[in-house]
């Protein structure tokens, strides 16, 4: 059974004024020793239980709901579900944690905010855990991205919401039942007339809206030239965001990542499997002195 988590709130800014960012908190609150989580674009802190609850004896393990998605609020100017929002509710997460230093591990758009936050001078970040994600992303699964964001599901109930997560995160990799039950108890809201819809503010695709996604790919490479720390690179085998070439080219590129493929496994991997887990727990546990 998953270790218990602690909820907590704390204030970050967006351009029109503050709101509160929830996070889950594992492990001794006095330990300094503290692992940040951040989740994918439409995912939420509940996605980290698993991995929370096998590195709260190692760690204190903060994972963040980003404005817009589980318990956080939705900010009144969409236009501002971006990086620079998401970046500063990191800091504020971390700053209410206490610790000058910490880890972070980063499932796609955790990743890419891990990548620029860690290409910062002055960051704080120490060990750097990317899943599935990269400093160039392909057009047509940006586009895909869009797409599903920009739809709005409805569901009579659990079990359909359940049913609807297994067949859009089918890529995630082979999960129980017991785990794909997870994701849905904690991904829904339910609305006034009892349907279920999923629990993330639908104009978090605003910034897909205005975007160009005809013209070139995303290219941070610059900002992954300029990360020093160790860095773990996850990538599974058939992910369409990640492409294999551009997790091989992040090997020899900035902090040479070390680069661990998962089979069989698509956009972007659940990190629930014990292997996965125990993967990037050695890792960390490998490089606890650097």
């Amino acid at each position: 059974m998953a270790a218990p988590a602690r909820s907590g709130f704390v204030h970050s800014l967006a351009s029109d004024g503050f709101y509160r960012i929830h996070y889950r908190q594992w492990g001794d609150a006095d330990n300094p020793r503290v692992l940040i989580c951040a989740h994918g674009l439409t995912r939420n802190a509940t996605d980290f239980d698993d991995i929370a609850a096998a590195l709260c004896e190692r760690y204190r393990v903060l994972a963040i709901d980003y404005p817009g998605r589980g318990a956080s609020d939705w900010l009144r100017t969409k236009t501002d579900y971006h990086f620079p929002c998401y970046i500063a509710a990191s800091c504020a997460v971390i700053a209410r944690s206490g610790a000058e230093r910490v880890d972070w591990l980063g499932t796609s758009m955790g990743g890419l905010i891990g990548i620029q936050m860690a290409a910062l001078p002055g960051s704080p970040i120490d060990r750097l855990v990317i899943n599935d994600v990269g400093p160039e992303l392909p057009l047509a699964a940006m586009q895909r991205i869009a797409d599903y964001i920009g739809l709005q599901f409805d569901f009579a109930s659990l079990d359909e919401l359940e049913a609807h997560l297994r067949l859009a995160h089918a890529p995630f990799g082979p999960l129980s039942d017991a785990q794909w039950r997870h994701l849905a108890v904690n991904s829904y809201r339910q609305r006034d007339d009892g349907r279920y819809v999923l629990s993330y503010d639908p104009d978090i695709a605003e910034p897909f809206r205005q975007a160009n996604l005809h013209s070139e790919p995303v290219n941070l490479w610059p900002l992954w030239d300029a990360i020093r720390c160790p860095t773990l690179l996850l990538r599974g085998e058939t992910s369409d965001v990640l492409l294999a070439e551009t997790a091989a080219q992040m090997t020899r590129r900035g902090p040479r990542a070390e680069l661990l493929t998962l089979p069989g496994i698509g956009h972007a991997p659940a990190l629930m499997a014990e292997e996965q887990i125990a993967a990037i727990r050695d890792w960390l546990d490998s490089r606890a002195d650097n």
